[in-house]
């Protein structure tokens, strides 16, 4: 039987697994003081909301069952888990997830994609990475995804089919689209290594503000944000900009939230019904006036970061609504060496808001075309802190 791969931590977000949350008493005890967590004793009683049907053991037993009778415990489990009908839960072979988790670190053998399901729920390229093969092959945005390597895309999450797409470098991967004209295109990419270049990156303003950017919350993403704003002078006025950040690893939007909340909860989920609470770590690095620039590619971890900086009062939201990526999956090495990725329930903002289909509101709205000049101009309508 092959070795079980290593499983990473929970996710909340939109196709990269989370940390698991700090679960500090001191926390949950602030919280409840401080009014920002909803009460959840009516909850205990019951599975909670959003979680899958489908039970590990349920799927323990199917792929003993399948490997028992020579056949591949990976389909069986995924059969199972296709007849649930959750939207978010998924199955993956060692190899897929193995190469799934390696963009964690940032950096991945693909071909360029980035992918999101429209408000319709269609599947199509968010953004293609310049020079990468999918650019050259001149595949475009907005362009709909049907099918990756001769399966059917329609119905996968995210995660799933980015997990198709990615492979060792030097594989090809056959892809069809369909660009917005109805025409349809058959082609064979060829996988290379690629990274996202800098997670974090900061441009300083002419006025003396800064943006700082986060493009996803992988490894270290959460430091790098602290270390980036607590280098600005003090008491800088920030716009941090979310735009397009599909979500990562949980303890890292909380460690990024902690640049600007000094302590305190970011979020809270049930699992298995017990209550989880994520707290952000002492010592925030940035204190002047926040404004949080967010768009409809925002989801998941992103949109923890945004909720608790907008229910804590310590930043205002600028830009359009947010994805809705409200669920919380944890990872499960199963007897054959795949791995599943359950959803134990949904995440709820410090005030107790859940955001799964519906996400998060700006507090000011703006056009994409104008977003970051609006941001700017409510920045200084902030004024300067005392």
């Amino acid at each position: 039987m092959p070795e079980s791969p290593r499983v990473p931590r929970p996710r909340a977000g939109q196709g990269f697994p989370l940390a698991a949350p700090l679960l500090l008493a001191a926390v949950l005890a602030a919280g409840l003081r401080g009014g920002w967590l909803p009460s959840y004793e009516a909850q205990q009683t019951r599975a909670p909301e959003g979680a899958s049907a489908v039970s590990g053991a349920r799927l323990d037993g199917a792929v003993r069952s399948a490997l028992a009778r020579g056949r591949s415990g990976t389909e069986a489990a995924r059969a199972l888990v296709s007849r649930s009908g959750h939207r978010w839960d998924a199955v993956y072979g060692p190899s897929a997830y193995a190469a799934w988790s390696e963009g964690l670190a940032g950096a991945y053998a693909g071909v360029g994609l980035a992918l999101a399901h429209d408000a319709d729920g269609v599947l199509r390229v968010s953004r293609v990475r310049p020079g990468a093969p999918a650019a050259r092959a001149g595949v475009r945005t907005g362009e709909r995804l049907l099918a990756v390597g001769g399966r059917e895309v329609a119905g996968l999450p995210v995660t799933r089919t980015v997990g198709l797409l990615r492979g060792e470098p030097g594989t090809r991967v056959a892809v069809r689209l369909v660009r917005s004209d109805g025409t349809e295109r058959r082609l064979v990419l060829t996988r290379v290594r690629l990274g996202d270049g800098p997670v974090v990156s900061v441009e300083r303003y002419g006025d003396g503000g800064a943006r700082v950017r986060v493009r996803a919350f992988t490894r270290g993403a959460g430091e790098r944000v602290r270390a980036a704003v607590a280098a600005l002078p003090p008491r800088t006025a920030v716009v941090l900009d979310l735009r397009g950040n599909p979500g990562g690893l949980l303890d890292e939007a909380a460690r990024a939230a902690g640049a600007f909340l000094d302590g305190g909860v970011v979020a809270t989920y049930e699992d298995g019904g017990s209550r989880r609470v994520l707290g952000a770590p002492r010592g925030a690095a940035g204190s002047g006036p926040l404004v949080v620039l967010v768009d409809g590619g925002t989801a998941s971890a992103a949109e923890v970061v945004t909720g608790a900086l907008q229910d804590r009062g310590r930043a205002v939201v600028v830009g359009e609504p947010t994805f809705g990526k409200g669920t919380v999956q944890v990872p499960r090495a199963l007897p054959d060496g795949s791995v599943a990725e359950l959803t134990v329930g949904r995440w709820r903002t410090p005030a107790g808001r859940g955001v799964e289909g519906a996400g998060l509101a700006p507090d000011v709205s703006a056009a994409p075309g104008t977003a970051e000049a609006r941001a700017r101009e409510v920045l200084t309508g902030l004024g300067t802190p005392s």
